[in-house]
């Protein structure tokens, strides 16, 4: 007589790895995009079950405020009331039944024997409820009916689109600032959002005088902009061989320009000395380091948290004689190493939404009191860069956010605190000669790259050069 299967042998292991993920990023603020891989690693899922497992997983996050707003139309209770591993299922089952094309029956099934699993069996009876209910109403029914619920614009732009509404109005400003005249920029604006909810192609960087991405044989296509870019349509990336020697690295385009603007902003001399002052998890240190090789120039890294350093470090392994890497405070080293560095990088900790199609956690973990405190820190590593920077040098300002208070209030911060002695360059020139086409920006001085124009993470660089010594 055989015995009754336990849920966990019932449950499709791609929608239990899903959750796991999913309740980690609620309970313990875990990275999706670091513990997904590593669970999808350790339980070796064919390739159809690891793909079904990311979308589950970066799905339902992307779209949770929308599905939670479905949610507590369909239980008739607000979701905070919702035990939340339950709500966690719930979402996940959700995301099945309007967001993919997933039988119905099989979604609602497997999602209950999820609940058996993490909760009680009253929970399973309220789990199959809600979804019964919602699998009554037909996908663009619930859309309206969420929509209607919407007391004003902005918050009927952030159901739709499962943004917070403060990243919205955000947005706007920044969209706004960008130059974007008010007859278009609702229409800006909704592209903006429908290309934050579109998983980004993965974007890989063939370190210069390393690898040649034109020698690298993998489905997809060379980048629009950076010319050590191009992009896979899928796949691993550790199938690749130079992706495993790390001469070829996963990274956004926007990236590599901001790596590649400090690099290519002027001709390099031999011997010139570089930092990237805040370089975890190195991505960029790794193109600068490979750009000051060519150049014989020497390029030292700073990230002041040992796991994050020890991710530079990594970054670093393919190049020879790699850099040194410091863990300092930065907003120090002005002072430590007063005008040592003919450039520096400060690609400075933001509120990270420039990359919401990546990191789709992110849209729920910043607020608008996180801004405050991060403009007073890039404040303070600006500072501290142009102390560190020899007279006549180059800065290079970055932040993967396009907040006005992180990227165009910093760029006049800067000028008004340190006058004639630091000026802005023609950011958009570098730019355009990097990629050979033309760079929207609204001001010469600064380049703001977003997903739906540019195809990258909305990724802001703005350069600068102090001014020579006087003596």
């Amino acid at each position: 007589m055989s015995s009754r299967p336990t849920p966990s042998s019932i449950v499709q292991p791609a929608r239990r790895i899903a959750l796991e993920v999913i309740t980690a990023v609620r309970v313990d603020d875990a990275y999706a995009n670091l513990l997904l891989p590593t669970k999808l690693a350790r339980a070796r899922l064919q390739t159809n079950d690891a793909a079904l497992a990311t979308e589950l997983t970066y799905g339902t996050l992307r779209m949770r405020g929308y599905y939670d707003r479905v949610i507590a139309l369909a239980a008739a209770r607000p979701v905070d009331k919702i035990d939340p591993v339950v709500l966690d299922v719930l979402e996940l089952a959700v995301h099945q039944l309007l967001g993919m094309r997933v039988a119905r029956h099989a979604a609602v099934n497997e999602s209950v024997e999820l609940a058996r699993l993490v909760s009680s069996r009253s929970a399973t009876g309220f789990v199959n409820g809600v979804l019964r209910t919602i699998t009554r109403t037909e996908p663009d029914a619930w859309r309206d009916r969420v929509i209607a619920d919407a007391k004003d614009d902005d918050t009927r732009l952030a159901a739709e689109y499962s943004h917070p509404t403060w990243i919205i109005r955000a947005f706007r400003r920044s969209l706004t600032a960008s130059g974007v005249s008010s007859g278009d920029l609702e229409n800006e604006l909704r592209d903006l959002l429908e290309a934050d909810n579109v998983p980004p192609r993965l974007g890989l960087v063939a370190l210069p005088g390393l690898a040649d991405r034109s020698e690298i044989t993998v489905p997809g296509r060379t980048t629009r902009r950076s010319p050590i870019g191009f992009s896979a349509t899928g796949g691993d990336p550790s199938d690749i061989a130079e992706v495993r020697a790390g001469t070829v690295r996963v990274q956004d385009e926007g990236s590599q320009l901001a790596a590649l603007a400090l690099s290519r902003a002027a001709d390099i001399a031999p011997g010139e000395k570089w930092l990237d002052l805040c370089a975890g998890p190195g991505g960029k240190s790794a193109v600068l380091a490979a750009e000051a090789r060519l150049g014989a120039a020497v390029l030292t890294a700073n990230e002041p948290v040992p796991a994050r350093a020890q991710l530079v470090r990594n970054a670093l392994e393919a190049i020879d004689d790699p850099p040194e890497v410091w863990q300092l405070d930065g907003t120090t080293i002005g002072a430590v190493q007063p005008e040592s560095f003919d450039r520096i990088l400060v690609d400075a900790p933001c509120t990270g939404l420039g990359a919401l199609r990546r990191r789709p956690e992110a849209r729920w973990r910043k607020s608008p009191r996180d801004v405050a405190d991060l403009v007073e820190l890039q404040q303070r590593l600006i500072d501290s860069a142009v102390e560190a920077l020899r007279p006549g040098g180059i800065l290079a300002y970055v932040t993967c956010s396009p907040h006005v208070a992180e990227t165009r209030g910093q760029v006049v911060g800067a000028l008004s605190r340190w006058g004639d002695r630091l000026t802005a360059l023609d950011t958009r020139a570098v730019i355009e000669a990097i990629s050979g086409s033309e760079a929207q920006a609204a001001e010469a001085s600064q380049v703001q790259l977003w997903p739906h124009i540019d195809e990258t993470d909305a990724m802001f660089i703005a350069l600068f050069r102090k001014a020579a010594d006087r003596r």
